[in-house]
């Protein structure tokens, strides 16, 4: 189902909603389509076409009317069985920056050694349509491409050391394997003499190579205290990592609280994070660490890795390995059929995006501008993470479970 059908669902209630309505359309690369007043562009502004500009529907303007153009709804069925999620529309659909942003970032993997020999699989995942989608507040392909290597590098840790055994995964070197990973991002300090061994074990791994050229990519973007963080989330995400190949190891199946517990950690935090990197201000380190901030945007990310979960549960139902995800875990726990998993996962979904919904609109009343556009860019990236889902090969070429 394309991802435009969906615009068309009931006005979301909150004041987030008008919040990224107004707050995204005054930001470079996020406009309302049509003509614009003579004289609006600054002298040596470059050109915009079509593709440049979001795809918001028009209306009218203002905090006071701007839902009328942000909608949000859950009813009938948006992709392999999956019901219709309550989330927002992608903000915009630039294909020719999605295909710009995608073929760079071929080419910096094929530069590296990533996922050689299975290119064709990461092209057809098309990951620069989610950085176009998931960022609409800019339209700089190069911003886009270095969040687009973070993710692509943390995708490629999971695949080579946690998911994939023709890649050289093993629950048993999972541990080593991360550790050594993350002196990639954070790099370690040993005596000189050691230093080579350090630097030969970074450029004989393809993840390696990866993740420290894509937070070098990033670092022409993001100050010091926005890199510390964004390290700090990929550190998270490695012990959501390690977590899972514990399970794996025991032959387990996490309970269902446990299981949420995890996709806490082992999330799509690291790219929300890069929010305001890819945006291009900086959100103080003091509002992203207060604790109302944390659970608002670990929520959000929650909830955008279910949307994983929902669209990859039926590829990973046709392996012969013990895959994880929320709809199996429910259905085991609970002992009902898939498709009342599937359904009781997206009402679990939905109740994380309400809540985040309704604190982020009480955050951003008493936040700093900064804070207000970041929780505009997470309500936007839930709307992209989900728009990709819905239309990638990497999931929607899977079978519909029963």
């Amino acid at each position: 189902m394309s991802l435009l059908s969906r615009i068309a669902a009931p006005t979301a209630r909150h004041d987030v909603a008008r919040l990224v309505a107004a707050l995204l359309a005054e930001h470079p690369g996020v406009r309302p389509e049509g003509p614009e007043p003579e004289g609006s562009k600054p002298p040596g502004a470059r050109p915009e076409g079509p593709a440049r500009r979001a795809a918001l529907p028009t209306g009218p303007t203002g905090l006071g009317t701007s839902a009328a153009r942000i909608t949000v709804g859950r009813k009938g069925v948006e992709g392999p069985g999956v019901p219709e999620l309550y989330c927002p529309p992608a903000l915009r659909d630039d294909p020719a920056l999605a295909e710009e942003v995608n073929a760079r970032l071929l080419a910096w993997a094929e530069e590296i050694g990533l996922y050689a020999g299975r290119l064709d699989r990461v092209r057809a995942a098309d990951f620069g349509r989610l950085m176009m989608l998931a960022h609409p507040d800019t339209d700089d392909p190069d911003r886009l491409l270095a969040a687009g290597k973070c993710a692509l590098a943390e995708w490629a840790t999971d695949d080579y050391y946690c998911d994939d055994e023709s890649m050289g995964s093993a629950p048993a070197l999972l541990g080593a394997h991360l550790g050594i990973a993350y002196a990639a991002i954070d790099p370690a300090h040993p005596p000189l003499r050691y230093v080579p061994a350090v630097e030969q074990a970074m450029q004989d791994d393809p993840v390696r190579t990866a993740l420290r050229s894509g937070f070098a990519h990033m670092a022409r973007y993001a100050d010091s205290s926005q890199l510390a963080r964004l390290s700090h989330e990929v550190a998270v995400l490695f012990v959501g990592y390690g977590q899972e190949g514990s399970w794996r190891s025991q032959g387990r199946m996490p309970a269902v609280w446990e299981y949420l517990a995890h996709r806490q950690i082992n999330s799509f935090v690291p790219c929300v994070a890069m929010t305001d990197m890819v945006g291009g201000y900086v959100l103080p380190a003091a509002e992203y660490a207060d604790p109302r901030v944390r659970r608002a945007v670990t929520m959000a990310s929650t909830a955008a890795t279910l949307v994983n979960d929902l669209y990859s549960m039926a590829k990973e139902h046709r392996s012969d390995s013990v895959e994880f995800n929320l709809p199996t875990v429910i259905a085991a726990e609970e002992r009902c059929t898939p498709r009342e998993a599937v359904e009781r996962s997206a009402a679990i979904h939905d109740e994380l995006v309400r809540t985040f919904e309704t604190e982020a609109a009480a955050l951003a009343v008493t936040g700093s501008p900064q804070l207000r556009r970041f929780l505009a860019g997470v309500w936007a990236w839930l709307g992209g993470n989900r728009a990709w889902h819905s239309g990638s090969p990497r999931y929607t070429s899977a079978s519909t479970p029963s």
